[in-house]
């Protein structure tokens, strides 16, 4: 009789460890699991607040533009650019996106060079209005990007390591890209001719 009470009592301790060892992994897995989609769902919300700030700058182009064309006729090429570089994002994936983002990034540049060559334009206050606008909307889509790249590197990094390739595989989480400038606007300085 004594020893039946402590098979029981073993039997029971071993239950409970491997009920508590199964609790503890299964909220590990879960956690683990969980972890992959929230840095998914970090990485997408970080590009739509980069999608944010880039549709706002597409929205201002327009008038800066209308502004510029009366006292810069003869850059149609640049106007012309601009309006296939708007065309391109609205048009495009993410990563077609952060290419045209990049590009008119150097269109952008080029025209707001232009306003040394016309002082009646930077007296503009119409200009002046817009290009305050249009710099701290270019602050803005920095932060952006950068809280984009921090969101991809945690993703990234997690998606890397041993556990968190495996995670990331059941939750279908894919490594992602990050916001990097193109070659030109690394190695070019925007120049105007006339």
């Amino acid at each position: 009789m004594r020893n039946t009470g402590k098979v029981w009592v073993v039997l029971v301790a071993i239950l409970g460890g491997v009920l508590l060892v199964g609790f503890i992994g299964f909220r590990w897995y879960m956690g683990s699991y969980n972890r992959s989609v929230a840095y998914d769902e970090a990485a997408k919300k970080s590009w739509s607040d980069v999608d944010a700030q880039l549709q706002r700058r597409l929205d201002l182009i327009p008038n800066l533009v209308q502004t510029v064309k009366g006292y810069a006729e003869h850059e149609k090429g640049l106007f012309e650019s601009i309006a296939q570089s708007r065309e391109k994002y609205f048009q495009g994936n993410q990563a077609e996106k952060m290419e045209a983002s990049n590009q008119l990034s150097g269109f952008l540049s080029r025209l707001m060079v232009l306003q040394e060559a016309y002082p009646e334009l930077k007296a503009n206050q119409n200009f002046r209005d817009l290009q305050g606008q249009l710099e701290g909307t270019e602050n803005r889509i920095s932060v952006a990007r950068m809280r984009y790249n921090d969101a991809v590197g945690g993703l990234n990094t997690y998606r890397r390591t041993f556990f968190g390739k495996y995670f990331c595989e059941r939750a279908q989480v894919e490594a992602r890209d990050y916001f990097e400038a193109s070659v030109q606007a690394r190695t070019e300085v925007p120049a105007v001719q006339f």
